[in-house]
């Protein structure tokens, strides 16, 4: 049997003129079949469509065509397993891939929208992300470096500043060296990630510290959708873009040649490159943008972050794992925690305290006169013994081991020596107590006197 396509050619060469013992020579069949296909009606469209079916008997899954396209009709983004796992409830034996081939065939695409690309004016759109990638260093030291990349959208001006965390406050202090660098602030930033100043995506609820530098500021903080960068603004994946174009094609000795090469990409790629997108240096074109930016504020080592405190029944305020100590007669006082990147002021009611950000040793922060105002406000002896103790156990390890000899190399007369201890605290400060108890400790001799000796040759 000479099949259709062998027809339809026989039929085609005909019309085009050439003879019989050509055409028959041609398609492969004698000049008598030839002669006889070109008799018949011209082979049709949908009996060519018909090859593609194949012959034999229909393929398993054919049956339950109708089921597959019942059940995507009615749950369009149920999973092909899913699907395959509802086909099998329903008899079918045969293999996946062929189910899977008819899912695939009865799924409808979804519409998709057109990509529209959003191209900033000048001073309008800045923006921002976190980034994290995994440093080798050629000593074969690895480090994972997370940092804070800005970038304005108009000019493609970029900023990339290493972070210890991503914590409010990296965010805060990344977002103003930005602007720093940038030479202002624009109408609006946008952030692709921000996990750590949206309290609820749902509600679009602000961290509360963040939104009152929105209010300093005065930008407009906008959110896009993750791993969705075409929105508001901004096309390109600026974190990728970060790691593609520097950390992953260069090679560093230590941490220092890393911050040291990351400031001369960043010159290069801001003052001598042209941009990609644009087409010029982004120098350039931020010359034309700065005049739309606004005033900054003022700079990131001189901005306090807010943050709501009490003060809890210890006179103490706990902000990230550090306590600082307030008058007693301000327990249970709410107020507002002012940190700085090396200070922080506390103000609740009318009591107010500046204090170093990070304490001598340990991890609490004291004025001197509040040491003796709170042991003036604990009433009884005891009271006033224990909480002595606490303010040196307070200072961390080396104090705690020093406290536990002498209690039980000295289980009735320790108090004396806590009293002795906890004075040369408000007279010396916490660094010189502890220097004079660790030259107690290396020799072995647990005693307030000792500590007051080593205290006395090195004053």
């Amino acid at each position: 049997m000479i099949d259709l396509l062998k027809r339809h050619a026989v039929q085609v060469l005909r019309a085009a003129g050439h003879t019989w013992e050509d055409v028959a020579r041609r398609v492969g069949v004698s000049e008598r079949n030839a002669r006889r296909i070109g008799k018949e009606p011209l082979v049709s469209a949908e009996q060519l469509m018909e090859i593609r079916k194949g012959a034999g008997r229909p393929p398993i899954v054919d049956r339950f065509r109708d089921f597959v396209a019942t059940t995507l009709e009615e749950t369009p983004e149920l999973p092909g397993g899913e699907v395959l796992r509802l086909m099998r409830e329903k008899g079918h034996e045969g293999g996946k891939s062929a189910a899977y081939e008819l899912i695939k065939s009865q799924r409808r695409e979804p519409a998709r929208s057109p990509l529209v690309r959003f191209e900033g004016l000048a001073g309008e759109f800045s923006q921002h992300d976190f980034g994290e990638v995994t440093v080798t260093y050629l000593s074969g030291k690895s480090e994972t470096i997370e940092f804070f990349a800005s970038r304005l959208k108009y000019s493609r001006f970029v900023d990339v500043v290493l972070t210890p965390d991503q914590k409010v406050e990296s965010v805060v202090r990344g977002l103003i060296h930005g602007f720093e660098v940038f030479g202002g602030v624009p109408l609006a930033c946008v952030f692709d990630n921000p996990r750590t100043i949206v309290i609820s995506h749902k509600k679009r609820e602000w961290n509360p510290t963040f939104a009152r530098v929105v209010l300093d500021f005065r930008f407009a903080a906008e959110l896009c959708t993750p791993r969705r960068a075409n929105q508001k603004g901004s096309v390109e994946n600026l974190v990728g873009w970060v790691k593609s174009s520097f950390f992953k094609v260069r090679k560093f000795h230590d941490r220092e040649d890393l911050e040291k090469q990351l400031a001369e990409w960043l010159e290069e790629v801001n003052d001598r490159r042209p941009c990609r997108a644009t087409g010029i240096i982004p120098r350039v074109r931020l010359k034309e943008e700065r005049r739309r930016l606004r005033p900054i504020k003022c700079r990131a080592s001189k901005y306090a972050l807010h943050f709501p405190v009490v003060v809890g029944p210890t006179g103490m305020v706990e902000h990230d794992g550090i306590r600082y100590a307030m008058p007693p007669k301000s327990i249970g006082i709410p107020g507002t925690l002012h940190l700085y990147p090396d200070s922080v002021r506390i103000v609740a009611g009318r009591h107010e305290r500046s204090l170093p950000r990070f304490p001598e040793a340990g991890n609490s922060v004291w004025a001197p006169e509040d040491r003796s105002a709170l042991l003036a406000a604990v009433s009884g002896e005891r009271g006033r013994l224990y909480a002595k103790r606490q303010q040196l156990l307070e200072l961390g390890k080396d104090m705690q081991d020093f406290l536990t000899e002498v209690v039980h190399r000295h289980p009735h007369c320790w108090k004396g020596d806590v009293e002795r201890l906890h004075e040369l605290l408000c007279h010396l400060g916490p660094s010189a107590i502890l220097g004079a108890v660790h030259g107690a400790m290396e020799e072995r001799v647990f005693t307030a006197a000792r500590v007051e000796e080593f205290v006395e040759v090195h004053a």
